[in-house]
């Protein structure tokens, strides 16, 4: 029970859950509840700090996929929050039980500080309860000027089979097509997986919850989203998958999905001395 601080990770452990958090893009690499996994994570994830995690949760900011224009052009694709060490600031409550992580310019690259010049502050909050996680991330304008950026948390499920997960939830967003490259609204109340899927569904209403099922059965909620209108769902399916070097097993695509809640269809500004907060709660259902 409690946290427990390895060097590279963080493990929480509160009643029938525990959470593994590797200071390196402050990604979450394992959730179990009642001893069974929740998360996807690849068996061939680089967690060494040379590259971003394949799987778990990373966190994408200040850019989400790869801006060709604009202050966030040189940036990697996703961002610099998922490739760079987090200070572990502590744990700030033991019922729930709830630890902080710390990120600003001091702690980036040369290359990444000459990429997004900016001051700021991010803290990553998780929080541990019976059968669910909250991930919060706030961030500060510590700089002179205004900057702009997006927030993803790019969420991987572990699921039994994708040809009988859908997700419910998404209806009547507007969509952003990556694999067809159109744009269109999403009609059904049900989301299925039968081909590569990376879809942004923008302006889902925060009071609507995302419902991952398994046939009649529903596995996950996503609920009391704050500031995160969007969801990506995406699935590489067999030619992605097979194209990606740190995914595997090559059929692991069987066995996960991502649904991403992020502000991104949209650039969020903040102003000098602002403060902007975003965060979701991932429920597992037993």
């Amino acid at each position: 029970m409690g946290v427990n601080d390895t060097g590279n990770e963080v493990v929480l452990s509160s009643g029938n859950s525990t959470v593994r958090i590797l200071k390196y893009g402050a990604t979450v690499l394992s959730w179990t509840v009642n001893g069974k996994e929740q998360l996807f994570l690849s068996e061939k994830a680089v967690l060494d700090g040379t590259k971003a995690v394949r799987g778990g949760i990373p966190l994408v900011f200040p850019v989400f996929g790869k801006a060709t224009e604009g202050p966030c052009a040189q940036l990697p694709q996703h961002g610099f929050a998922r490739n760079h060490v987090w200070e572990l600031l502590g744990q700030v409550s033991e019922s729930p039980l709830t630890v902080q992580f710390g990120l600003g310019p001091e702690y980036l690259s040369e290359e990444a500080r000459a990429a997004w010049p900016y001051d700021f502050s991010l803290v990553y909050t998780v929080v541990l309860q019976d059968n669910a996680l909250v991930t919060k991330l706030t961030v500060d304008n510590t700089d002179s000027k205004p900057f702009e950026f997006n927030v993803l948390f790019h969420t991987y499920f572990r699921i039994p089979d994708v040809d009988k997960v859908s997700v419910d939830g998404l209806q009547g967003a507007a969509v952003t097509d990556k694999v067809s490259k159109t744009n269109y609204s999403a009609e059904s109340t049900e989301v299925r997986i039968a081909q590569e899927v990376d879809r942004v569904y923008g302006g889902v209403p925060d009071a609507r919850n995302v419902t991952i099922k398994s046939g009649d059965t529903q596995l996950f909620h996503v609920v009391d989203r704050k500031n995160l209108p969007d969801v990506v769902v995406w699935n590489p399916w067999i030619e992605k998958a097979n194209g990606l070097g740190d995914f595997y097993p090559k059929d692991g695509y069987k066995n996960m999905i991502c649904v991403e809640t992020g502000s991104v269809d949209k650039w969020t500004s903040l102003q000098p001395g602002q403060s902007w907060e975003a965060s979701q709660t991932l429920k597992v259902m037993l």
